[in-house]
């Protein structure tokens, strides 16, 4: 491949990653609340880890987003202990959250595991 091609190649997927990770943040914040309750400082740990460093988040976002999904009431928090300092909120997915999060998993994520699907990926 040529250099040229190869730096359009670079630019059109950097912007491809860059819509699609916007729409794959609350997955993740999903992911990271169905494991277990966490402060948002975990949330942005598992989100980054678990991805492999190809998604990342800042603290302000995630507690935006948190708010928003409180307000819905698919997400709750909890005050806990902190390890220093103030209590620290600790978020989960409440009932419904659950709930949405398998019918998005079972409507939008388990076609990736269909075998016709899986043999045009790899």
């Amino acid at each position: 491949m040529s250099k040229h091609i190869d730096t359009d190649l670079d630019e059109l997927l950097k912007a491809w990653e860059d819509t699609y990770k916007k729409g794959q943040l609350t997955l993740w914040i999903f992911l990271a609340l169905k494991e277990e309750p966490k402060y948002v400082e975990e949330i942005r740990t598992f989100v980054v880890e678990k991805s492999q460093g190809s998604m990342s988040c800042e603290e302000q976002s995630l507690y935006r987003v948190l708010r928003k999904f409180e307000h819905v009431e698919i997400v709750g928090h909890e005050l806990r202990k902190g390890n220093k300092g103030p209590d620290r909120k600790y978020y989960f997915l409440t009932e419904l959250g659950v709930q949405l999060f398998h019918r998005f998993v079972e409507r939008n994520i388990h076609i990736f595991f269909q075998d016709d699907i899986k043999s045009i990926l790899v």
